[in-house]
């Protein structure tokens, strides 16, 4: 029998109140437990099991069993490496199944709205094709070991600040292209056990009452057949929530949920079925769990931390490297500065919050490669009671360790009180302290490293100033090892930003429009969200979208792409590595349509791939475009619509490195529009059978002129015009009522 039927068998021997117990936690982390259905535990994730010693708060204040935290969202999305993201997943589900935990909350995919939002650090990129394709790739990891997800925050969630009940208004088109495309590409390619919905309202609607999203959406037009759980504390109205398709509420409400459900069923203000319903989506994801084997060989401290420390030297993007600067060489004069290659800041703070199994400093690793007389000097406290005298010390002390170096590594960053969950960032400048530590140290050894450790995007108006910068964001526990893996050039950087580095927090998309008044937020700048806004308008950006280096050089020839069959476009490149290391290029596909009907960014992505090659080597890179990812959300139609006509296709190594440009030609899906009294001229002319009839009618009541004008103005001033206000023309209404009907037979 399937665990479905299993699950419904199971669900149907229980009373009413064991039912509705089963749609509520049983304490903070563990379903309940009724009849043959098992309680399971879920934890927080996603860039590491976060499974609390006891009972606790959802943001970790609490002690949590040791994990390896691996590279969180935001550095693991630069690595456009799925595969590499898969490995991740399957060794987090290995440490979930070890634990004994059935879902790990993640991964977390919302958009990167703003670089202000202080949970930037645990989404993957300001683009959903990224988000999708990386975030299916950690679903399918996870879930081979039998261990489910939570894909999460659905949907629209993109600020902290009053992120319990502020209202993302957003229009649709918008909504359906940039929000909610990462969660349908999950969902559709990776099938996760469940979905989380958010906090926020969506449109005045909480997420967690909303029957369009969770329901017609995310069942009906998705075919998403698992289980929907709520953010912990999301359910103001639990009646409502279960009603428009929220399946468990979490955590535990000590039975008061419970008691709503029940009573609200025997008033036959909802019908019990819908209990049913959600209690077997919990009863089967629990019996799924609950079936997976046992596992009893202890956890490999050593090949996670392994895995750990590959991944992070993978998602370190070499934004800048001039003059040879990088790699370092064992037997330069090294001058490390800066507290964090000391203390390094891996991982951001809130619910995510791992208990590192060990940790990595740079510094050490610095050393090991090196040798012992690497000099290091603090530079600046990470302590915010650091009085005005001791700030000058410790630069006095950083200057005179460059002054005596060949080359001075400098590591910078946002001190983990500056963003975490619960609040957004007030900007995006790195502290001034900080900087002023990089002008008096760059003042006295002009070639100065710079390595980024921060979770949200941070200006950087010294980039001219140094030679070299490696951003490495947030790398997890392995992330010194691995930063002193790369600056040595033991790992080739091969990472590319998924975030715009701005130059201005002015410049960014939703300045003004973040993070809103008095209970709503504003989207104004529509589709021209990231990259899409900076280019489309073009201003100038610090790095852009999809940049990083190598410490060798790529050369890109034979740009090709194909429309096939089903109407996907086949895209291939040859790359040939024309340095002397090895290397991995991310081959990027951005698309545009010049012509279009509908607004559109100058270039969007739409496929991507990493490509390993020795010196000399060179490959065929072959990518797809899904003709879905072409698709524009139509709110004439309320459906996803291929516009017909020449695409241009873009091989970039960059949103702005276009290395290679081709155009095909597509095949547009139709788009019956139902013609009505406010439709326009220009849509009754599109129209083949309207456009007949309404000549017709014009011509038998004297207004063929108007219809047959071979005046260009005229027709562009008659083009936006009513057809039902053609009265004032001389046809009669029962005229263009005909006309309707005729169209619309």
């Amino acid at each position: 029998m399937s665990i479905p039927d299993r699950a419904a068998d199971a669900v149907a021997a229980l009373t009413l109140d064991q039912k509705a117990a089963l749609t509520s936690g049983a304490d903070f982390w563990t379903t309940t437990q009724a009849g043959d259905v098992p309680s399971v535990m879920l934890t927080d994730g996603p860039h590491g099991l976060r499974k609390q010693r006891r009972s606790a708060d959802h943001l970790g204040l609490h002690d949590s069993v040791p994990a390896t935290c691996f590279p969180p969202a935001v550095a693991l999305g630069a690595s456009f490496d799925p595969e590499l993201v898969e490995r991740v997943g399957v060794a987090l589900g290995i440490e979930s199944a070890i634990e004994d935990v059935a879902v790990l909350l993640g991964p977390g995919i919302n958009i990167k709205r703003s670089p202000l939002c202080g949970r930037n650090f645990e989404y993957f990129s300001e683009d959903p094709v990224v988000s999708g394709v990386i975030g299916a790739a950690w679903v399918r990891g996870v879930q081979s070991q039998g261990v489910g997800t939570s894909l999460k925050h659905f949907a629209a969630n993109n600020q902290e600040t009053d992120r319990l009940r502020v209202s993302s208004d957003v229009d649709p088109r918008t909504l359906r292209e940039i929000y909610l495309r990462g969660f349908q590409r999950v969902v559709a390619d990776a099938r996760p056990w469940t979905v989380m919905c958010s906090y926020n309202r969506i449109n005045g609607v909480h997420a967690s009452e909303d029957p369009w999203l969770l329901t017609s959406v995310l069942r009906d037009e998705w075919g998403f057949d698992g289980l929907v759980v709520s953010d912990w504390g999301a359910v103001r109205d639990r009646v409502a929530a279960l009603a428009a398709g929220l399946d468990l509420d979490m955590p535990s409400s000590d039975g008061r949920a419970d008691a709503e459900v029940v009573a609200a069923v025997k008033e036959g203000r909802i019908d019990e079925r819908l209990v049913d319903r959600s209690a077997a989506r919990v009863a089967s994801m629990a019996m799924r769990a609950a079936g997976r084997a046992p596992v009893t060989a202890p956890l490999d401290v050593d090949a996670h931390h392994a895995l750990a420390r590959e991944a992070a030297g993978r998602s370190i993007v070499l934004l800048k490297n001039s003059d040879g600067v990088l790699p370092l060489s064992r037997d330069a004069r090294i001058a490390v500065v800066g507290a964090f290659a000391e203390h390094p800041r891996f991982q951001g703070a809130g619910s995510s919050l791992i208990n590192p199994t060990r940790l990595d400093d740079a510094l050490t690793h610095i050393r090991a490669a090196a040798g012992p007389d690497v000099a290091f000097a603090p530079g600046f406290s990470l302590e915010s009671t650091a009085d005005e005298s001791t700030r000058v010390r410790l630069r006095a002390e950083a200057v005179a360790a460059a002054a005596g170096a060949d080359v001075a590594v400098l590591f910078l960053g946002l001190p983990a009180p500056t963003e975490s969950e619960g609040f957004d960032r007030t900007g995006i400048d790195l502290p001034a302290d900080q900087l002023a530590l990089l002008d008096e140290v760059r003042g006295a050894n002009p070639r100065t490293v710079v390595v980024l450790s921060h979770g949200g995007v941070v200006a950087l108006p010294f980039a001219g100033d140094v030679p070299g910068i490696l951003d490495g964001s947030l790398l997890g526990q392995a992330g010194g090892a691995a930063t002193a893996d790369v600056l040595f050039g033991d790992v080739d950087p091969s990472a590319r930003l998924t975030e715009t580095v701005p130059v201005r927090i002015e410049d960014t998309p939703a300045f003004g429009n973040f993070p809103g008044e008095y209970g709503h937020v504003r989207y104004g700048e529509g589709l021209l969200v990231g990259y899409r806004w900076y280019d489309t308008r073009d201003l100038p950006v610090t790095f852009p979208f999809g940049h990083g280096l190598s410490y060798t050089t790529f050369d890109w020839s034979g740009a090709s792409a194909t429309v096939a069959g089903n109407g996907d476009v086949d895209v291939r490149v040859t790359v040939t590595n024309t340095g002397d290391r090895t290397g991995r290029e991310v081959v990027q596909v951005y698309t545009g349509l010049e012509d279009s009907a509908v607004s559109r960014p100058v270039r969007e992505l739409k496929a991507f791939g990493v490509v390993e090659l020795a010196p000399r080597e060179s490959r065929e890179v072959a990518l797809t475009v899904r003709r879905s990812d072409l698709a524009y959300w139509d709110v004439r139609v309320d459906a996803w619509i291929v516009e017909g006509g020449r695409y241009r296709i873009d091989v970039a190594a960059s949103s702005r490195d276009l290395r290679g440009t081709v155009e095909v030609d597509l095949d547009g899906d139709e788009v019956d529009l139902p013609i009505a009294r406010d439709s326009s001229l220009a849509e009754v002319f599109a129209h083949p059978v309207a456009a007949d009839a309404l000549r017709a009618a014009l011509a038998r009541h004297g207004g063929g002129g108007i219809a047959g004008s071979g005046d260009e103005d005229v027709r562009m001033m008659l083009a936006s015009f009513p057809l039902g206000r053609m009265s004032m023309f001389g046809l009669p209404g029962a005229a263009i009522d005909e006309v309707v009907v005729a169209a619309n037979r």
